[in-house]
């Protein structure tokens, strides 16, 4: 068979693993050939691709990023983009194409799948909100990120007194946030499935540093993280060319609201796209190559319009449309746990 691949939606690590083990299951088992397209769905509708083998995948398991590039570009974008897809498709021959991503890109796959496209999908988000899935490769490594950036923090905070505020990746959910927090021993962690109230917030860090006597106060919070309706007025949302709300500020609006309520001098870190990069974690690598290796067995069993997923550490495949339009939220006994540490 001739199969494709693309990378779609922001990168994480463990992208290439999973190229890295298609391609080498693909050739080396099936004698397929395969072919990567760059930037997601825009190397497909741009006729822009790579011929893939073994030895162009030597090296890239332990990289970050991803060798074929990303885009959230998305062939229903464009009144001719499916079109074109099957159109491009055809033409070079691919008999069926491996999607790896999150939420957008998988959704475009479900539609493509509907539309008569062969395809099967592998999750890729570093949020972990894919509902499908127990775990999606890159979350791994974004939380020991996190805890590692939390635990250097720790000690700056105690030398001076301060309050550190943390701001994590977690458009609407708070995975990153809850596991980094709970592991960090953070004093208080924030996150978009429940409301924070700022006040509460400040009365948590006065009670640490005049009542406990700790004088040095840790908090962490998703950049996607919200407050009760009336608590605490935020700027207007900015929308990006995808639809998308651009986030990232709650950190810094958050430090502000505290120092001016508390009087405590605080400081704001955002970990942001630091979280993205870099080497992914062996948990994350092993995972990724377990997707890779199960997406190019799903081709070759027919299985299209589905997702390759964790299920009690087996690698499963869903339908596709039961892996897309729902958000995985964090789990109210995780998240209780969690808050059994917060002061």
């Amino acid at each position: 068979m001739r199969v494709g691949i693309l990378t779609g939606g922001g990168d994480c690590p463990g992208l290439n693993a999973v190229i890295r083990a298609i391609v080498r299951k693909g050739i080396v088992h099936y004698g397929d050939s395969i072919v990567g397209f760059y930037d997601g769905y825009r190397g497909i509708l741009e006729n822009d691709w790579i011929e893939l083998d073994v030895e162009s995948c030597r090296g890239i398991l332990p990289r970050g990023g991803t060798i074929l590039g990303t885009s959230r570009i998305q062939p229903y974008a464009f009144s001719d983009g499916v079109e074109r897809v099957k159109l491009r498709l055809s033409e070079m021959g691919v008999d069926a194409l491996i999607a790896i991503g999150g939420d957008g890109s998988l959704g475009a796959a479900r539609d493509l799948h509907d539309d008569g496209v062969k395809i099967v999908g592998v999750p890729k988000t570093i949020d972990n909100d894919i509902s499908a899935t127990e775990m999606t490769f890159g979350f791994d490594t974004a939380v020991q990120i996190a805890t590692d950036a939390i635990d250097r923090l720790h000690s700056t905070a105690e030398s001076h007194h301060r309050v550190m505020v943390v701001e994590v990746m977690g458009r609407h959910t708070g995975h990153i946030a809850i596991r980094s927090g709970l592991a960090g021993g953070a004093s208080l962690t924030l996150i978009p499935e429940y409301p924070f109230d700022i006040e509460a917030v400040c009365n948590s860090v006065n009670r640490r540093h005049r009542e406990a006597k700790k004088y040095a106060t840790i908090i962490v919070v998703a950049e996607g993280a919200v407050p009760k309706e009336g608590t605490l007025k935020l700027p207007d949302a900015e929308i990006d060319e995808f639809g998308h709300v651009r986030l990232g500020g709650i950190g810094q609006r958050i430090a502000d609201e505290v120092h001016a309520r508390t009087g405590y001098e605080t400081r704001v870190t955002i970990l942001g796209h630091v979280q993205r990069g870099g080497t992914p974690t062996s948990f994350d690598r092993v995972l990724a190559s377990r997707y890779g290796v199960a997406a190019i067995d799903a081709v070759h069993h027919g299985k299209f319009g589905e997702m390759v997923a964790l299920d009690a550490d087996q690698i499963v495949s869903v339908p596709l449309h039961e892996a897309t339009g729902k958000l995985k939220l964090v789990d109210t006994e995780l998240y209780d746990a969690a808050s059994q540490f917060f002061s």
